[in-house]
C-alpha cells in the first residue's frame, strides 16, 4: 500500500493522526509519515486541554464546540484508553477590571452555545476549597474537558492500522512533488511515495513543509513551559486559570507572557502553566519563567507553597499570526491540504479540524464553513 495510498499525511501528532482516522473511516487508504515517532512533537508537550472556556465567539469557538463533543464520540468509537475526563473548568478574576472583562466574555459566550455559570465566593470555594480566600469571583464551565494526548494519539493510530492505514516513523520529508499545479507525492529519506492528496499536518514545521511545495504558511513556534509537582493528595479538582489567560492566548506580543493555569491529574501530580513567548526553537530551560509560573500558581492556591516540584518541560506551539488554525486546500496547489497552526489549542480542536478537512477532501458538506481557516488568507503575503 505504501506505493499507492489515497492520501499521505505529514505529521504523526494529534492533528495528523486524527485526520488520518477520519479519512480511513471514510474508506481511504492512508499513509502517515513523521521524522520522529508518534506524538513526538507538540502533542507530547501539551496538557491535554479540551477547552471552550478560553474561546471568544467566532469560528474557532464553533470549531471548539464541535471538537469537544467529537472527543467523547471518539472515546466510544475506539474504546477509550486515553483518560478522557469531563473535568470542567473554573476561571477566576481578581480585580474589578478582570471581573468586568470576564462578565462581558461569558455574556457573549452564552449566546453562542457555551454553558458558563458566573459564581461568587461561596460557590467558588465550594468547588475549589484550597483556592486563595482573597479570590471572590469566577466562572464555572462544565463543558471543559481533558485527555492524555499521547495516549489519545497512540490509540487513534492503532485504530488506523487496524483499518489498513500505515505509519512510517523516521521519515523526513525533503520534497513535495508537484506536476501541472497538482501534488503527486512526497520525497523522503526513506524513499518516494505517490498520492493524489498530501496533507501538511507538521505542526510548528508546517511552514517549511509548505515551502517545499512552493507555497507559504506564516506558522512559527511559540514556546511554553509546564511545571509538574510530585504526586500528592487531591488538592485541585478542576482546571483553574486566571482570566488573563484568555488575553494572553489572543496576544500577538512576542515577549514573555504568563498567566496561572493549575490542575490536578489522576496520577496525583499537579500541572502548572502557562507561558508563551516567541523565541524560535530555543530549547533551554528558563528558570526565570519557571519561578514566575510557580509564584502565580501559589497566588491562586497558597497550599502549593509546601508542594515539591518533580520536573518541568517545554513545548513549541504552532502559532499563526491571526490566531486561527489553517485548515483547507492550498490556494495554488491542488491536492495539497493543510491542517496546522492551532497553537496551544491543537488537542482540543483536533477531531473537529480533522472532520472539517476530511469533508473538504471528500467534497462533503460539513458542520461549519472552513472559510475563516482557509490558507488562501495568506496569499497576499506570498505575493510580496
Amino acid at each position: 500500500m505504501k506505493n499507492n495510498p489515497d492520501a499521505i499525511i505529514i505529521g504523526a501528532g494529534v492533528i495528523g493522526v486524527s485526520t488520518a482516522l477520519e479519512l480511513t473511516s471514510a474508506g481511504l487508504k492512508v499513509l502517515i509519515l513523521d521524522r520522529g515517532s508518534v506524538a513526538s512533537g507538540t502533542t507530547s508537550a501539551g496538557e491535554g486541554n479540551i477547552l471552550v472556556s478560553d474561546k471568544e465567539p467566532g469560528p474557532e469557538l464553533d470549531l471548539a464546540l464541535r471538537s469537544r463533543n467529537a472527543w467523547f464520540e471518539l472515546d466510544e468509537a475506539i474504546g477509550g484508553g486515553f483518560e478522557l475526563e469531563a473535568k470542567c473548568g473554573v476561571v477566576v478574576a481578581r480585580t474589578e477590571l478582570g471581573v468586568g472583562k470576564l462578565r462581558r466574555l461569558t455574556t457573549a459566550q452564552r449566546q453562542h452555545g457555551i454553558t458558563a455559570h458566573d459564581i461568587c465566593s461561596d460557590e467558588l470555594h465550594e468547588l475549589e476549597p484550597n483556592l486563595s480566600p482573597s479570590i471572590e469571583y469566577g466562572t464555572y464551565y462544565p463543558q471543559d474537558a481533558q485527555c492524555q494526548p499521547m495516549l489519545a494519539t497512540a490509540r487513534m493510530l492503532s485504530s488506523i492500522k487496524n483499518r489498513g492505514g500505515e505509519f512510517i516513523s523516521g521519515a523526513t520529508v525533503t520534497g513535495i512533488l508537484v506536476q501541472g499545479g497538482r501534488v503527486s507525492g512526497v520525497v523522503t529519506n526513506r524513499g518516494r511515495f505517490s498520492a493524489p492528496v498530501v496533507i501538511n499536518a507538521a505542526g510548528t514545521w508546517a511552514g517549511p513543509i509548505a515551502e517545499l511545495a512552493g507555497s507559504y504558511l506564516p506558522i512559527a513556534p511559540r514556546r511554553g513551559f509546564i511545571l509538574v509537582s510530585v504526586p500528592t493528595r487531591p488538592l485541585i479538582f478542576h482546571k483553574v486559570y486566571d482570566a488573563d489567560y484568555v488575553a494572553n492566548v489572543a496576544s500577538n506580543n512576542s515577549d514573555l507572557q504568563t498567566s496561572a493555569v493549575v490542575e490536578g491529574t489522576k496520577s496525583g501530580t499537579i500541572l502548572i502553566g502557562a507561558s508563551r513567548e516567541r523565541v524560535g526553537f530555543r530549547t533551554g530551560i528558563d528558570f526565570t519563567v519557571l519561578r514566575i509560573l510557580a509564584q502565580q500558581a501559589i497566588e491562586l492556591f497558597p497550599i502549593l507553597s509546601d508542594i515539591q516540584l518533580l520536573r518541568a518541560y517545554r513545548g513549541f506551539r504552532p502559532y499563526a499570526p491571526d490566531h486561527l488554525p489553517v485548515i483547507g486546500e492550498d490556494p495554488g496547489i491542488r491536492g495539497l491540504w493543510h491542517n496546522a497552526g492551532h497553537e496551544g489549542a491543537g488537542i482540543g480542536l483536533a477531531p473537529g479540524s480533522a472532520q472539517l478537512l476530511s469533508d473538504g477532501i471528500l467534497g462533503k458538506s460539513s458542520f461549519m464553513s472552513s472559510d475563516a481557516f482557509s490558507p488562501s488568507r495568506f496569499t497576499a503575503e506570498l505575493a510580496k
